[in-house]
């Protein structure tokens, strides 16, 4: 959902992405300074519960916004590669596990049922992005679902946010579990876009089979052919 808003976010950060480009920064260095920023505000003021938990979410968002800021230093510069595209995916996941692993670490002893819910969030988004990744990698498109990583990362951070301003902590708690949910049905949808791509395989190869039979058969025809009979062939003699 919150994915479609790339392309606005993109034209925002072009003219702060010029600026950088100018003062020789690297898109590389600004992905890597973006996840330190995530990590450092999520592992230092996360667990510390109720305002500093707000000002976590501020710190981690502004650096969370920034993962447009990269992407588009590298279009605009073009240099786009196979490291930049590696090291963003890679240190997405590593901005993840300190947000979430955070609020485990936060919650293991004042509310465990927070940091199990957490803790189902870190794990079940671990699977979400290598399901399109490996659904990919076989050729499939397995992109969207109800809980990309951006829908995962907004809502929580929202519910963090309010929980440190004074909200009740069960709004944290029920989000994180409800976002798990998600994240199982995503992976899920992206698994059926496998199957649904196995079972085409499988009627293409039935067809391309039952083609070779035909074929051999009547060899004097092409596959699917249909074969003349006894009487068409006393007629050509």
């Amino acid at each position: 959902m919150f994915g479609k808003l790339r392309p606005l976010m993109a034209a925002i950060w072009q003219a702060p992405a010029k600026a950088l480009l100018g003062l020789g920064v690297h898109p590389n260095a600004v992905t890597i300074a973006g996840t330190i920023g995530v990590v450092t505000g999520a592992v230092v003021l996360l667990p510390r519960g109720g305002i500093a938990m707000f000002w976590g979410v501020i710190v981690i968002t502004f650096f969370v916004v920034t993962d447009m800021l990269d992407g588009t230093m590298a279009r605009l510069s073009g240099k786009t590669s196979r490291l930049g595209a590696y090291l963003d995916s890679t240190l997405d996941r590593v901005a993840d596990a300190a947000i979430f692993g955070a609020l485990v670490w936060g919650f293991r002893e004042v509310h465990p049922p927070t940091a199990l819910a957490a803790l189902l969030c870190l794990t079940i988004g671990s699977f979400v992005p290598y399901a399109r990744a490996k659904a990919e990698s076989l050729g499939v498109d397995a992109s969207g679902g109800i809980a990309e990583r951006s829908d995962r990362l907004v809502i929580s951070l929202t519910a963090t946010g309010f929980v440190g301003l004074g909200l009740p902590l069960w709004v944290l708690t029920w989000t994180l579990f409800l976002l798990a949910a998600a994240g199982a049905f995503t992976v899920g949808q992206r698994t059926m876009a496998v199957v649904r791509a196995n079972r085409e395989d499988l009627r293409d190869h039935d067809d391309q089979h039952r083609d070779s039979l035909d074929y051999g058969d009547h060899p004097e025809h092409s596959p699917g052919e249909p074969a003349s009979d006894g009487n068409d062939r006393d007629a050509g003699r």
